[in-house]
């Protein structure tokens, strides 16, 4: 097998951190958040959790099989307290994390066709991921709508 840029091995690593960092790693079995919310709420989110640890495996098996080292860089300890905030409250900041995930992983396609020989395998991966993401935000846009209430008319 010909070299991997380092550059591919650096953006599929970036990924790779962003997925074991994120928020969604909060929602998962035994949450308070899913265990209290709806059916209609629970199972995207429990698919999105399973989703993210499925990615983070296939990024993982990637970057070795191309030959790299996969370097995740440790668990953020910040958002320890989100245990204590509402879904209500979370979902938007869920919508915004799946947002900026989707720029992200939108960020390091760019990158990874810039690079000379860039593995094809890279690409199909960042592009499948890409689809799955946009694909839960919609569901997490469309999950917000069950935990917010509709507004009150006065009369």
């Amino acid at each position: 097998m010909s070299s991997v840029p380092v550059a591919t091995v650096e953006i599929l690593n970036d990924l790779l951190d962003a997925e074991l960092n994120s928020v969604f790693r909060f929602m998962g079995e035994g949450s308070p958040y899913l265990n209290g919310a709806t059916a209609a709420v629970r199972a995207p989110l429990a698919a999105m959790v399973e989703a993210s640890t499925r990615r983070a495996h296939e990024l993982y098996d990637l970057i070795e099989g191309l030959g790299g080292s996969p370097v995740p860089r440790g668990l953020r300890s910040e958002e320890q307290y989100l245990a204590f905030l509402s879904l209500k409250f979370l979902l938007p900041k869920l919508v915004h994390e799946k947002q900026l995930a989707i720029r992200r992983w939108q960020s390091a396609l760019a990158g990874v066709r810039t690079v000379p020989a860039a593995p094809r395998e890279a690409m199909q991966l960042l592009e499948s991921h890409l689809a799955e993401l946009n694909r839960e935000l919609q569901s997490l846009e469309q999950a917000t709508t069950h935990v917010t209430p509709a507004p009150t008319h006065s009369k």
